[in-house]
């Protein structure tokens, strides 16, 4: 049946605002993957899709046919993910990427999934690069690298060779698409411990539905000012994700000793800009960013140890929060997550020298 599938198919589907099935969703996914659609097709896609709204079915059926298409990476899904859908067109400095650092400097194994920017201006591999790790590393490196640090990064272009396809149009769009909210679901690691912040508020059932149903643990966020973090401008909402249930929380960042910031103060800039934010920050300087990165690394050590031990959701979410930022804070303050990323860099380089 999806052999007879046309792109004209599940375009008019979408105009007339039906669903995708999971099989139309997986033949629409496969075609962009192999580069079996034009521009305008692409365009038409995803625009269409994006103004029906998209289905938890539709983006499962996306998922599957991306991770069937996804280069093989050799590690445990016993490790975490912490990384923001993108999208909400603020232009913070890189609050996961910097979190997933300090997260991995307290011993939590992290696989951080992530592209170039795709509507922002500094993306997770942009900022990365700029700081001199090397990205440009086969499966057998990546693997190595964790083994050998406990983080590591998957880059999207090298795992999901087919999102190439979808690049150019997505940056031409300049608008969130649903590849903003498949990134944080199609892992190369399929990592079983997630952190999620999410900017568009009708996508949380979408993103929680599909960890719910492929059974991983996470938490979903998202700012009230509608950052896709936790936020320390005012409140954010937590859905947490595990065993099957999902439970929701408002968080105040004061009831964790943290000041209400000014937005302004979290506006990052360049890759180069956002890179030495992001060094400054792991060594120690004091404000704004260090506040909302220690807060989400707090969020991501939550989500992997509710990964390893599901009855910590019974015990109150701030209390597990406030242990996570105290974590957090204290690899920063001893020096531990400075030289995390010194030590990532080095073997980073290492592994991407050519061999004598």
């Amino acid at each position: 049946m999806a052999d007879s599938l046309t792109w004209s198919d599940v375009l008019t589907t979408l105009l007339e605002r039906r669903d995708l099935s999971v099989w139309e969703s997986t033949w629409a996914m496969r075609q962009i993957m192999q580069g079996g659609v034009t521009e305008a097709q692409l365009a038409g896609f995803l625009v269409a899709l994006r103004a029906k709204g998209e289905t938890i079915d539709e983006i499962v059926g996306f998922r599957d046919a991306i991770l069937e298409a996804a280069v093989p990476l050799p590690v445990s899904p016993d490790v975490l993910d912490i990384v923001g859908t993108g999208g909400d067109r603020v232009g913070t400095v890189n609050v996961s990427t910097t979190a997933a650092i300090i997260i991995g400097a307290t011993g939590v194994p992290v696989v951080k999934h992530g592209n170039r920017a795709a509507s922002s201006a500094s993306g997770s591999s942009d900022v990365l690069g700029a700081l001199g790790l090397e990205l440009s590393l086969d499966p057998a490196a990546v693997a190595s690298i964790l083994d050998r640090t406990g983080i590591t990064f998957a880059w999207a272009g090298a795992f999901h060779p087919g999102f190439k396809h979808a690049g150019p149009v997505r940056a031409e769009l300049g608008v969130p698409t649903v590849f903003n909210m498949l990134g944080p679901l199609c892992n190369p690691a399929r990592a079983e411990a997630n952190a999620v912040g999410v900017a568009q508020i009708e996508r949380v059932p979408l993103i929680t539905g599909v960890f719910r149903t492929r059974g991983a643990t996470a938490l979903v966020f998202r700012g009230d000012d509608g950052l896709d973090e936790l936020t320390t401008t005012g409140h954010s909402r937590i859905w947490e994700v595990t065993r099957g249930d999902i439970h929701e929380h408002d968080l105040d960042p004061r009831d964790l000793g943290i000041p209400i910031a000014d937005l302004a103060d979290l506006i990052g800039g360049s890759p180069q800009h956002n890179a030495e934010v992001l060094r400054r920050t792991l060594a120690g300087e004091t404000g704004a960013v260090r506040d909302i990165v220690l807060l989400n690394a707090a969020a991501g050590i939550v989500a992997f140890e509710l990964s390893q031990d599901a009855t910590q959701v019974q015990r109150p979410i701030l209390e597990r929060l406030r242990e996570g930022y105290d974590k957090a804070s204290a690899a920063v303050d001893d020096g531990r997550a400075l030289a995390k990323l010194d030590q990532w860099i080095s073997v980073s380089r290492e592994l991407a020298a050519p061999k004598e």
